[in-house]
């Protein structure tokens, strides 16, 4: 089939879809993978009475806006029903039963309706489509395990994802499970991690056997298709900016303490992933300007304010041109709101549309709740990191929001570091496209002993 609407690329994983039993597309940020699924859903379901009920799982904002709003976007697939089952369980009651087309359910509550149906004794879903299939891929998790029960009542599974291994090739086991039962990559992740990775005596960090990246790729090259942006769209440039900041002495004081507490875990080699995301989440913490106080999880005292006045600097250098800012902490959002009373949190209700409409200059959210699947890029051009995660998924997810198909100006991308911090350590290795727990804990190593100051 050939949708004259659909870029030829488009059409091509459309075709792909209908012809595999299950599949996963890779592909890149700004392709399109919405009206992909959209317009294989109605072949499917209008043209080859292949498939009765979709279920789409998504991230919970995406539910909410990019596909409703894509499936009453296009001519040929604006007749599909559909309802979003989400919110409080009496309202998700009112609605799991229904007969539209499709139900789009938040993925935190997939463990939910995979018990209310198992408990029914039936599963209505012929397709599912899984947006943003990564958030699967730790097969110890709730929702990969309620999945997996259902896996094998399901006709066709198809995965989308433009970052099917953002952390190692570790990641990718439990979403092939997801489409082929275990048939390629085994049955159970231990014999998975047995054959294609070594690990320490600890077995606290496994590595990819020399070879076994290319093993990988062969046994499961037949389910993917996988298509990078630049090879199909002409984007405009994206421009990075570094803004250098120095924090006070005093507060300098307090962060190398940090840092001390830090390098010694790692130089006994006892940090463990609980505690290194503790001690990193302190140091980051600091560099932004405000730190949670002890045993009080909601509670945070004010530092310093030098990335509120960078932030302000940089929004006087744009004046009258909408910004979306990037934040990590919740004493973030509250300073900034602070500062700027007209800044709008991106989950306030509309906020989103009106962001595309051009009526808000100043838009906050954090990466997490933004990082997948949003159309933003006809609100504005312009984004501030005020602070840094070390998710490279999520950095590049969120940068992807205004750097996509339909974005007609230079993107600026503007870092808020503060000098010699963990802040330039996670910057560099992102901008390195490699990153996991190990990659940063062993760069902030580095940096710590090359400033020769601990």
């Amino acid at each position: 089939m050939n949708i004259s609407n659909l870029h030829n690329y488009q059409n091509r994983a459309v075709q792909f879809i209908l012809e595999k039993p299950s599949c996963a597309l890779w592909l890149s940020m700004g392709l399109g993978k919405t009206a992909v699924c959209l317009t294989a859903i109605n072949e499917l379901m209008s043209d080859q009475f292949i498939i009765n009920q979709t279920l789409i799982i998504a991230p919970l904002r995406p539910c909410q806006h990019t596909w409703p709003n894509e499936i009453e976007k296009w001519d040929h697939t604006k007749h599909l029903s559909h309802t979003f089952i989400g919110g409080p369980k009496k309202q998700r009651m009112t609605r799991v039963d229904g007969k539209e087309d499709i139900h789009i359910i938040n993925r935190d509550n997939v463990t939910w309706l995979v018990d209310y149906w198992i408990q029914k004794k039936r599963w209505p879903y012929s397709l599912i489509i899984i947006d943003e299939a990564s958030s699967f891929k730790s097969p110890s998790s709730k929702r990969f395990k309620a999945l997996k029960k259902v896996i094998g009542k399901t006709k066709k599974v198809v995965e989308l994802t433009g970052t099917p291994a953002s952390n190692s090739y570790l990641d990718v086991w439990s979403q092939i499970y997801l489409l082929d039962k275990g048939e390629r990559l085994g049955r159970t992740f231990t014999n998975f991690k047995s054959n294609y990775f070594s690990s320490d005596y600890m077995g606290y960090t496994w590595d990819i056997l020399p070879g076994a990246e290319k093993q990988i790729q062969d046994k499961i090259g037949d389910l993917i298709l996988s298509m990078k942006a630049e090879d199909y769209i002409e984007l405009p440039d994206q421009i990075k900016n570094t803004i250098s900041i120095d924090i006070p002495p005093v507060t300098r004081k307090q962060y190398r303490e940090m840092e001390k507490t830090l390098l010694l875990e790692l130089e006994n080699e006892t940090v463990e992933a609980l505690n290194a995301a503790v001690l990193t989440n302190k140091l980051l913490q600091i560099t932004n300007g405000a730190i949670y106080l002890p045993d009080k999880p909601d509670t945070w005292q004010e530092i310093h304010n030098f990335k509120i006045d960078a932030l302000e600097e940089i929004i006087n250098e744009h004046p009258g041109q909408p910004v979306l800012v990037a934040y990590c902490f919740k004493s973030d959002l509250a300073r900034i709101k602070k500062k700027f009373p007209h800044a709008v949190d991106i989950k306030e209700e509309g906020a989103i549309e009106k962001w595309n409409r051009k009526e808000i200059n100043l838009l906050l959210a954090h990466p997490a709740s933004a990082g997948h699947g949003l159309n933003l890029q006809t609100g504005g051009n312009i984004i501030v990191w005020f602070g840094l995660n070390w998710s490279l998924e999520l950095y590049d997810q969120f940068n992807a929001r205004l750097h996509r198909q339909g974005q007609t100006e230079p993107v600026m991308i503007h870092h808020i570091l503060a000098k010699e911090t963990i802040d330039e350590t996670v910057f560099e290795v992102l901008q390195g496209k490699q990153i996991n727990q190990n990659t940063l804990l062993n760069a902030l190593k580095d940096n710590i002993k090359n400033r020769g100051n601990i």
